[in-house]
């Protein structure tokens, strides 16, 4: 029996029951991993608040980082004592976890696991949004909502990396800070300022090339109107609730715009897309160019003040548990 989080009804933060569970062997093509730290995201809130429909009970989390204790028959690519990093299916609030071997990446020697849970998730996905999605690169003006989140602080140091001029939202002064810290070069106070206004003064009318939008329903469509003609609309989270279905036409009165709702299962379907996406990313944070802020760390057991700290907005950068 080891410990674990989990979701027996779905609801607030009070329904992840911290409890033992039975972790079984690892059968055909599937490894068991002792996990020394667990990503937390704001996909789990979905999940355990049923926006997101998942069949009950299940163990809460889909990010860790750990050691291979075991191996199933057909695994060639790990052993046991490899470290090892993944994003998948739930399972990932727990001391230990079976997990399939062809979605779990090796850890450089020089990331360390609690690196590794606070930035799997948030680090592939910030690896597609710039390089894919949309391709950032020099000049590109791009504006990153909850710029001193998760996804945004790694969003900020790789677009300032690539050569981006960086707007980004947040909600007070001191995620101001952090921000540009992280190569934000315009800060705007989403609730005491105009974004969309500020975004216009900021760029002097040119307005940006690209949003990125992880909060949802609270910035739109007002994302929409900081966009230059063609823009790009990238919509990959829903934090304030999800958008509501729109007409269309709104994109081309805009400006013949695009949008995009991207998710990383789509972008690491192929375990080779998996794997490079995880290279970029290890090498990128090796070369000191992105550091991955782990700023909240939990005991295993305090699962759900993690949850509400998430929810109502006190933490910045990465939150993790130990198990």
């Amino acid at each position: 029996m080891v410990a674990a989080v989990r979701v027996h009804k779905t609801g607030g933060p009070e329904v992840l029951t911290y409890e033992d569970v039975t972790i079984p062997a690892p059968g055909q093509g599937q490894i068991k991993i002792k996990q020394h730290a667990c990503g937390i995201n704001f996909i789990d809130c979905y999940f355990r608040n049923g926006s997101y429909p998942a069949p009950l009970p299940f163990i809460a989390g889909n990010e860790s980082a750990g050691e291979v204790i075991a191996v199933g028959p057909g695994v060639t690519d790990l052993k046991v004592g490899d470290r090892v990093a993944y994003v998948g299916p739930h399972g990932g609030y727990a001391a230990e976890r079976v997990f399939n071997a062809d979605r779990a990446v090796k850890l450089p020697d020089n990331i360390s696991y609690e690196q590794a849970a606070g930035m799997m998730l948030k680090g592939m996905t910030v690896q597609y949004l710039l390089n894919r999605t949309f391709k950032v690169g020099k000049g590109t003006i791009c504006l990153i909502h909850a710029a001193a989140g998760g996804v945004g602080l790694i969003a900020c140091q790789w677009a300032n990396y690539l050569g981006a001029t960086v707007i980004g939202t947040v909600g007070s002064q001191e995620k101001a800070e952090l921000a540009k810290q992280s190569g934000c070069h315009h800060t705007i106070l989403y609730r005491q300022e105009d974004f969309v206004a500020r975004v216009k003064e900021i760029t002097s009318g040119k307005l940006c090339d690209v949003v990125y939008d992880g909060i949802g329903k609270d910035t739109f469509p007002a994302s929409l109107d900081c966009l230059r003609p063609l823009g790009y609309f990238v919509s990959f989270g829903s934090a304030s609730g999800q958008i509501e279905a729109f007409n269309i036409n709104l994109l081309q009165t805009k400006g013949s715009l695009f949008a995009t709702r991207p998710t990383l299962n789509h972008y690491a379907a192929k375990r080779n897309d998996l794997v490079g996406m995880a290279n970029d990313l290890f090498k990128v944070v090796s070369s000191g160019a992105v550091k991955i802020p782990v700023n909240q760390k939990y005991p295993l057991k305090e699962a759900a003040k993690s949850h509400i700290d998430l929810e109502t907005r006190h933490t910045t950068g990465s939150s993790i548990l130990i198990p």
